[in-house]
């Protein structure tokens, strides 16, 4: 497992942790809060990096939404993976 690989799986680990939460708004703001404090920039960085090099379908569900409300917008996905939806 690559050290950028590694930082999916932490984020994923402290999703688990916060997902006992009965509240989804606060475990997401619990999951920004403790990488905003205790992760680096850098870390953050290589991340969203990582991500939008390999998508994000091994980031879960709560972590991926903590990560874009400290981002700011949507996480990028990889081209060829589909927007979702049959509208399109």
């Amino acid at each position: 497992m690559s050290g950028d690989s590694q930082l999916v799986k932490m984020a994923n680990d402290i999703g688990n942790f916060f997902r006992s939460e009965p509240v989804r708004k606060e475990a997401v703001a619990g999951i920004a809060n403790h990488i905003s404090k205790f992760w680096t920039p850098r870390m953050r960085q290589k991340l969203l990096a990582y991500l939008s090099q390999h998508g994000h379908a091994e980031l879960d569900e709560l972590p991926r939404e903590a990560l874009e409300s400290l981002h700011v917008g949507p996480i990028a996905r990889k081209p060829e993976e589909p927007h979702g939806g049959d509208a399109g």
